[in-house]
């Protein structure tokens, strides 16, 4: 679906420099249209309503993401779904990617990694992640995607309030001060029950670790099995003072900027 990139938007092939008020009056108005609506509405909205511009999905095929996907496939399955590969993920992660595209008919899939001269020069041995694991995220996830989401005004991602405290107060459309792009979070509202009657109802398949005790799936290296009834996120990056990989920005900063302080330090 094309849609012409409305005034405001930073002129992703132009190099022209974001008008940051325009771009914020145009997220509170977003808000302000779609804030009684669900998921669907205001996946439409961005998807075809010229104040949002032109937008890209991106999911991890994790262990909630067939809930969204389902649903953007079904507004429109032409809309580009970009998956990154870190080329650190389970093996089940892969297989699960391939399958959901071909069962949802997703027609502009992107697989996304970081080049293999950038590897080769920031990570030569694969061991980054043993000793700066915030790097790490950033050479194999965020470098990618930002490269991947030029010529886009904005993506849609999966993230829900109830995932973590720096979601809490998630809204639908949101503004990355650091990139000038509008971000939308369909599932903002959706609590762990919504997800899963979606899923049952659509007859959706979970991903295969989630049964094994991975409510939350990134990295395999850096991904463990949660106890029943903790923080389905515990999991991730356990025993480490970091809840986000960075792909995420929160008033322009990426959440991760105090992941290294040590447990217990003021942020």
């Amino acid at each position: 679906m094309e849609k012409n990139t409305a005034a405001g938007f930073p002129g992703r092939n132009t190099g022209a420099v974001p008008d940051f008020d325009a771009l914020k009056a145009r997220v509170d108005a977003l808000n302000a249209r779609y804030r009684h609506h669900g998921a669907t509405a205001v996946l439409e909205g961005a998807l075809r309503d010229p104040e949002a511009g032109r937008i890209a999905m991106v999911s991890s095929f994790g262990a909630e993401s067939v809930a969204l996907l389902h649903l953007v496939a079904m507004v429109d399955r032409k809309t580009p779904v970009l998956f990154i590969d870190t080329q650190l993920l389970f093996a089940e992660t892969l297989v699960y990617q391939q399958e959901m595209a071909e069962r949802l008919r997703l027609e502009n899939l992107k697989v996304i990694r970081a080049s293999q001269q950038d590897l080769d020069r920031q990570d030569p041995y694969g061991a980054l992640r043993l000793s700066d694991q915030d790097r790490c995220c950033d050479i194999r996830k965020t470098q990618p995607l930002e490269k991947a989401l030029k010529g886009y005004d904005g993506w849609i991602t999966g993230r829900k309030r109830y995932q973590s405290k720096s979601r809490a107060g998630l809204e639908f459309f949101e503004l990355e001060e650091a990139t000038g792009r509008i971000k939308v979070n369909p599932l903002a509202h959706w609590g762990p029950d919504d997800v899963r009657q979606y899923m049952e109802e659509n007859r959706l398949p979970k991903h295969p670790l989630v049964a094994q005790g991975y409510p939350s799936i990134g990295c395999a290296p850096c991904t463990s099995k949660v106890a029943p009834g903790a923080d389905p996120r515990s999991g991730r990056w356990q025993g480490q003072n970091k809840e986000e990989c960075g792909i995420h920005f929160v008033n322009g900063q990426a959440v991760r900027q105090n992941a290294s302080k040590p447990k217990g330090e003021n942020a």
